[in-house]
């Protein structure tokens, strides 16, 4: 395990040490996250490196991941504990004078990702990452409030368990619902947006670094030209990312219509927006592209 980052300008470093780019406002967030023992709790479009980001800090700080996926129906059972009832059926036929007290002990316990993340016995705090929550249902929110207050869960049948050392804590959210006010109190909040283009060149040269600097410029100002379409699924940084592979494995050295057409499955994952942005759509986004790149000095 090694310590937290000094200050801003630390974490930023750190975080892009390990191929993370974060915004300059992301590294601060999360630099007073970490300080202050706070959850951080992170908002905005699929594929902007909200998951990513625990992972990383996990990797960072030398912590363990224990990752929840939040998803419709989730309930505490799902998500922090359950009793194992076939143990204690088994021992109640092996001693019929098994007590309450021995069945409800810790033997019988399942422990899930939240009880996990707070368990005493654990070496190191770990990073908990509560990935997704939107997906979950509006009443599983309430379970959470204890755990991101005060990192203990409270079991009926057995008491409060404590988390010796605070967890780190990352939520995220995709906003397909709103999160409840309670949640966000209790957590430091930053929308995490697109990249701006000379990030997003940034976060491509380190992930793809194979990438010839011209296709990696057309590909990025390309998805950015994308993001301003009104398509139902915008594509992410994660997008950028595999179709920079994909190209590269089709030995692409520049963009050109057909081969746009021909890859736009890895980008856009919805049959509509494939069909708005194929054929001479495809070549007249790239003809702007250009324009722009040419303009801005990085064509001749």
């Amino acid at each position: 395990m090694t310590a937290f980052p000094l200050s801003i300008d630390d974490t930023q470093s750190r975080l892009e040490a390990l191929d993370y780019v974060p915004s300059r406002e992301l590294a601060a967030t999360v630099f007073l996250a970490l300080k202050l023992q706070r959850p951080l709790f992170l908002e905005g479009e699929p594929g902007t490196g909200k998951t990513e980001i625990a992972k990383v800090l996990a990797q960072m700080l030398g912590r363990p991941l224990i990752r929840l996926q939040c998803y419709e129906g989730l309930d505490m059972a799902g998500a922090a504990y359950e009793w194992n009832y076939a143990r204690q059926m088994m021992a109640i036929k092996l001693s019929e004078g098994a007590s309450d007290a021995d069945l409800f002990s810790e033997r019988y316990l399942i422990k899930r990702a939240l009880l996990q993340a707070i368990d005493p016995s654990q070496p190191v705090p770990p990073v908990l990452l509560i990935d997704e929550l939107d997906r979950a249902d509006e009443p599983f929110e309430a379970f959470l409030l204890e755990v991101l207050s005060d990192f203990q869960i409270t079991i009926p049948e057995l008491g409060t368990i404590r988390a010796p050392a605070p967890p780190v804590v990352v939520l995220t959210s995709n906003r397909t619902r709103e999160i409840h006010d309670a949640v966000k109190r209790r957590c430091l909040y930053h929308w995490v947006d697109f990249p701006t283009l000379q990030r997003e060149l940034a976060i491509l040269e380190r992930r793809v670094p194979d990438a010839p600097k011209a296709l990696a410029r057309e590909i990025v100002a390309f998805i950015h030209r994308l993001r301003q379409l009104d398509l139902y699924k915008l594509p992410g940084v994660a997008e950028t990312i595999e179709w920079s592979r994909a190209l590269l494995a089709l030995d692409a050295v520049v963009l050109d219509p057909e081969l746009i057409s021909q890859t736009l499955g890895v980008l856009l994952k919805y049959q509509d927006d494939i069909a708005k942005v194929s054929g001479s759509e495809a070549s007249k986004l790239l003809n702007e592209v250009r324009d722009t790149l040419r303009a801005a000095g990085f064509m001749g």
